[in-house]
């Protein structure tokens, strides 16, 4: 089974344990109705941006929908208009879940990034290359070996003016806000 299909197949079971028709997750992601029916037959290549607008309705991990990580080894990757993030782990602790990803930023590229659930924040951990990264109105700059760290239930952002960007992203997730449950309050 490809990416696309293991995708998929996670988007629609966590859509169906919801109670969620494909029209109301369309409504609550922005995702397009045949866009997401594509994507959950696996018929469609499904971008960061769009995976993320979709957890996020979900109230769940980007984690809720890749593959798992086997031990020492990298999942496989999606790619987003300048980041391409490779799971490499997930964490879950009594308090929140966390993914850790390995991320490319593009050069030249910015990447703007919706909000995610509530209390959810990021932490960048460059290797190479200078990152511009956090909130519109109070971007940070990191370079190697420097971190970032913002609050992600807040639009966002990724860049990397001066050449292509290596680094270990940290994405935290209060447990509250990705259980079943959560994912249909407030909607």
């Amino acid at each position: 089974m490809g990416l696309n299909d293991e995708v998929g197949r996670r988007v629609k079971r966590l859509r169906q344990d919801g109670g969620l028709s494909l029209s109301e997750l369309s409504r609550r992601s922005g995702v397009g109705k045949g866009t997401l029916s594509e994507l959950e037959t696996g018929q469609r290549n499904p971008t960061l941006e769009t995976l993320y607008a979709l957890t996020t309705a979900l109230g769940r991990p980007l984690s809720a929908v890749l593959d798992d990580p086997a031990p020492g080894v990298a999942a496989g990757g999606v790619s987003g208009s300048a980041v391409t993030a490779v799971l490499l782990e997930r964490y879950e602790d009594e308090g929140a879940a966390t993914d850790v990803f390995r991320v490319t930023i593009a050069e030249g590229a910015t990447q703007e990034s919706a909000a995610h659930v509530p209390h959810t924040t990021e932490s960048l951990m460059v290797l190479s290359g200078t990152a511009v990264v956090g909130l519109p109105d109070a971007p940070q700059t990191a370079g190697p070996g420097g971190h970032a760290h913002w609050p992600a239930d807040a639009p966002h952002f990724y860049s990397a003016p001066d050449g292509e960007v290596q680094g270990v992203l940290f994405v935290r997730y209060p447990k509250g806000a990705t259980s079943k449950d959560a994912s249909l309050e407030g909607a």
